[in-house]
């Protein structure tokens, strides 16, 4: 099968998410005209940088790592399909989609979605990293969860 990820570049593309999740939040702090909006964004951007670290610490990791699959390729070609739908994996999007943001309530929907998105695709992931390095993305799963309680909670306070 033609052009399927590796593992290590599958958790490349996690931090490339990661990536564009603190440009996205920081550049709709630096706009968002509410407070306790400007606030949430701020954390949630702080948040998206530790997570890179975390992605970048399993990335020698994962480097030889394949995981069980019915034919070669099969979860490449499936992640690359899921990856292919979440607008974060492509490189500079985040601070592009944070510019074309129209208010507030605009830019918690659009967080909302990257997380839920982000909350899908490293539930994903831990089929292929170690065993150890599972129970860190464990750990990012639950901050994922977290920030999605936290926009949706802003939400409705909008």
């Amino acid at each position: 099968m033609a052009n399927v990820f590796s593992a290590a570049e599958i958790v490349e593309m996690g931090i490339e998410i990661e990536k564009n999740g603190r440009d996205f939040y920081s550049g709709a702090a630096r706009l968002s005209k509410g407070h306790d909006v400007k606030q949430a964004f701020e954390f949630l951007g702080k948040e998206e940088e530790k997570h890179i670290a975390r992605f970048e610490a399993i990335l020698s990791q994962v480097k030889k790592y394949e995981p069980s699959q019915a034919y070669p390729g099969e979860y490449f070609a499936y992640i690359k399909t899921l990856s292919g739908e979440h607008v974060f994996a492509k490189k500079n999007k985040g601070a592009d989609i944070a510019k074309t943001v129209k208010g507030d309530a605009e830019a918690v929907d659009l967080g909302i979605g990257f997380e839920k998105d982000s909350v899908l695709f490293y539930n994903e992931m831990k089929r292929f990293v170690l065993e150890g390095e599972q129970k860190v993305i464990d750990k990012l799963l639950e901050e994922e969860k977290e920030h999605l309680r936290k926009l949706t909670e802003l939400k409705k306070k909008l």
